[in-house]
């Protein structure tokens, strides 16, 4: 980090750490919600995305962050967020991930239980855990710092999330944390674990997560998420085409969930407001937003067998291949393969970013993909901090981004990177062409 009085104007009251931060999703969240945070963040394309957003960034690698500049995080941070990579926990079938699941909560229990730490990362280079999947450990060994520091003590939240397949770590970590036992020094948490689906809360995809919440003891308990929408019957069969249209929007009964929200609904929202980037006029016909999206994924076992949604149905699970997704308007388009694409706006739209925010950098389908989606994180932040559910009123708000400006961008990519010198090793190098030789 570097221009101290440019920190103290943009870190001043910073009370959440996002670990792995990506592009925002819990940020945006925390935002809406009129929470401060600050992201750690490795690579490059996010960060940009995040400057741009006006979102205070530290370009760096977690576990180089932790061990060698703690001391820069605010003093003022006392709740602790992320979502650590996982890719070997999703491998399907070959139980590789499963594997690696009871490997690490072996090296959970010896982090808490005070073993030397440098024989535990001796350890786990031969044990043939893939590197990023021993990033699982870091929100505890920061746990861990922050208690052992002085000056600093535990965090006073701990919110965690990830693929369902690492719920059985999460497992861990609550029974862990609930105990206070070993370097946790005494510190309990109340603790809980979730496999939420975002379609239950109102974001227009279907996708599941693995969730933590963890309050320190004498900061109030830890209540279940109060889903807000039905969810979407993934194993509807070969229902007719126009079935999803004759449901209603919303349960007349008093105090009923609302429908899942749709595509259709989500891109109409946001497509006609002032200056927005998602335009789906594209899709129109007879005033109705009309398309199916043929899934760039197999399903059933088949990599043949594209999986298909309707407009009037919520998304694919938004991952970094979003824009490999096909979109037809019609039958006829279909059968003539004339397809279209969604743009990065919408996609982001798919994933409850504000229809405006400021996507930068390269691999931007990538960025929107690894994002946690902002209203999936507002409502995990609200009950983590708050003990409530956001108001309608905060995600009404939550569709447009505040402007920021190229000075703010600025500041905040010079406290980021500085001069470079302490970012990720050739993270900034930038790679050319190589020109052909002259005829």
């Amino acid at each position: 980090m570097s221009s101290p009085g440019t920190q103290v104007h943009h870190l001043d009251g910073i009370r959440i750490l996002d670990l792995f931060a990506g592009p925002g999703g819990l940020d945006v969240a925390a935002h809406f919600l009129g929470f401060k945070s600050i992201g750690i963040e490795w690579d490059r394309n996010a960060c940009e995305t995040r400057y741009a957003a006006g979102l205070p960034t530290v370009h760096a690698d977690v576990t180089d962050m932790r061990k060698n500049r703690f001391d820069e995080i605010p003093e003022s941070v006392d709740v602790l967020a992320g979502g650590p990579p996982c890719q070997s926990f999703s491998v399907a079938g070959t139980g590789v991930g499963r594997e690696a699941l009871e490997t690490v909560k072996a090296f959970i229990r010896r982090l808490v239980a005070g073993e030397d730490e440098a024989k535990i990362d001796e350890d786990l280079r031969t044990s043939g855990v893939d590197p990023r999947t021993a990033l699982v450990l870091e929100p505890l060994r920061w746990l861990l710092k922050a208690i052992e520091t002085e000056g600093r003590g535990p965090y006073k939240v701990i919110v965690l999330e990830q693929v369902p397949a690492v719920l059985p770590l999460w497992e861990v970590y609550a029974e862990l944390l609930s105990g206070g036992d070993g370097r946790l020094g005494g510190n309990k948490y109340e603790a809980d674990f979730w496999e939420l689906k975002t379609e239950e809360f109102g974001v227009p995809q279907t996708r599941k997560r693995a969730v933590l919440v963890a309050r320190l003891a004498g900061n109030g308990s830890v209540e279940e998420l109060e889903t807000t929408h039905l969810p979407f019957d993934l194993h509807r069969g070969k229902r007719a085409a126009a079935q999803a249209d004759m449901l209603p929007d919303t349960n007349s009964m008093p105090g009923a969930k609302d429908r899942w929200r749709s595509m259709a609904q989500a891109l109409d929202a946001v497509s006609g407001l002032k200056d927005s980037p998602v335009d789906v006029s594209r899709f129109r016909s007879d005033d109705r937003t009309d398309f199916f999206v043929v899934s760039n994924y197999g399903s059933g076992g088949d990599p043949k067998n594209r999986g298909r949604r309707l407009s009037s149905e919520p998304a694919f699970t938004v991952t970094g291949k979003v824009s490999r997704n096909k979109v037809y308007k019609s039958i006829a388009d279909y059968e003539a393969g004339r397809s279209d694409r969604f743009t990065i706006p919408e996609a982001g739209v798919l994933q409850t970013f504000p229809h405006n925010f400021p996507w930068s950098g390269n691999d931007q389908a990538q960025q929107v993909g690894n994002a946690v989606p902002p209203r999936l994180g507002m409502h995990v932040l609200s009950r983590a901090l708050r003990g409530d559910s956001p108001s309608k009123e905060e995600l009404s708000a939550a569709t447009t981004w505040p402007t920021v400006s190229r000075t703010t961008t600025e500041e905040l990519r010079a406290i980021g990177c500085g001069d470079q010198s302490r970012c990720p090793a050739e993270s900034h190098k930038v790679i050319r062409p190589r020109r052909e030789p002259a005829p």
